[in-house]
């Protein structure tokens, strides 16, 4: 509530603070859907509305002795940097390049590495660099310094795979508010002993204040979705959505359920395999799988309409957190 709050505050103030500094707004891609074009001049940088609001809220309510909270708070504002960089060379530019890949990349590595490191070195020793297998109980399988290069697989995957499903309006902000609610239960969960006994999860010690954090989390999307519901006011931009799928990722790795994310993120994961097969494919064969990758444009250009589009989506990603939420029992 304070998150929700805070972003209802400030957003419609950031809202015309960002379209008076950005003059055109967000380039639209020219090769892009034709509808796309009428969103022109529409400001992005939205998510830095929640980025305050989660952090502000998540600083009043967690407890601050707890390293699991700085640790998720760093790669949530360090991500969101890296973000608003890109986001910024587009609009000075007037382009859709921002930041070359190779720099995002690293910037990224260099934030996760530091969050991982803090992660693993605030765990046990044989639960720290351990990963759980979904659907088995009591089953971890350490592996050693080899868990840092999977946690930072699971922490850069999930931030760019939310960044390329954001394309339509509302389309990234509400499973990313979908996931934060399933990984606040599971954060519960897992960090209560009870609990997590019954369930057969591997407790982990101070990881049920993340539950804050999604809470926070849900607020903040929740308030922007108020702006960006079709047709968006603003748009998070690369601010937003690195951000909210890297912390994703931090939580699922603090919770021990990295593997889980992929089914509950799935929606996240189909958009990032849709562009991967389809530049596979035009390299190797020099033919498209797709009408126009990710996959949400695919059927924009198929003629679906926008808010069919969107609705769908909310709907898979609904029924993925079921699906990744049974794991708690199915064991």
């Amino acid at each position: 509530m304070t998150a929700l709050i805070i972003c209802f505050w400030i957003g419609p103030g950031m809202i015309d603070w960002l379209r008076s500094k950005q003059g055109k707004g967000q380039p639209i891609r020219a090769d892009g859907p034709e509808g796309h074009q009428a969103k022109v001049g529409t400001p992005t940088m939205g998510g830095l509305m929640i980025l305050l609001s989660v952090i502000v809220s998540t600083m009043l309510w967690a407890d601050l002795s707890n390293p699991f909270v700085w640790q998720a708070l760093l790669v949530l504002a360090g991500f969101g940097a890296i973000g608003f960089a890109d986001d910024f060379l587009k609009i000075t530019k007037q382009s859709s390049d921002g930041l070359s890949g190779r720099l995002k990349i690293f910037f990224q590595l260099l934030i996760g590495t530091a969050a991982v490191i803090g992660i693993v070195s605030s765990m046990p020793a044989d639960t720290g660099t351990s990963i759980a297998l979904p659907f088995f109980k009591d089953l971890l399988i350490d592996v050693g310094w080899f868990f840092i290069p999977f946690a930072l697989v699971v922490l850069i995957g999930s931030s760019n795979a939310v960044n390329l499903t954001d394309g339509l309006d509302g389309l990234a902000i509400v499973p990313v508010a979908i996931a934060a609610a399933s990984f606040g239960l599971i954060s519960y969960l897992v960090g209560n002993a009870n609990f997590a006994g019954y369930l057969g999860v591997h407790y982990v010690a101070g990881a049920g204040e993340m539950a804050i954090l999604c809470g926070a989390l849900i607020g903040g999307a929740m308030g922007f979705l108020w702006f960006n519901a079709p047709p968006a006011a603003v748009f998070m931009g690369d601010t937003g959505s690195l951000a909210l799928g890297g912390v994703l990722g931090v939580i699922s790795i603090i919770t021990k359920h990295e593997l889980v994310l992929a089914i509950i993120g799935g929606l996240f994961v189909l958009e990032a395999v849709s562009v991967i097969v389809q530049v596979a494919s035009f390299k190797l064969t020099g033919k498209r799988v797709f009408r126009m990758a990710p996959i949400h444009h695919h059927f924009e250009k198929k003629g679906w309409s926008e808010s069919t589009i969107v609705v769908r989506f909310w709907i898979i990603a609904v029924i993925l957190a079921l699906v990744g939420l049974s794991t708690l029992k199915l064991r």
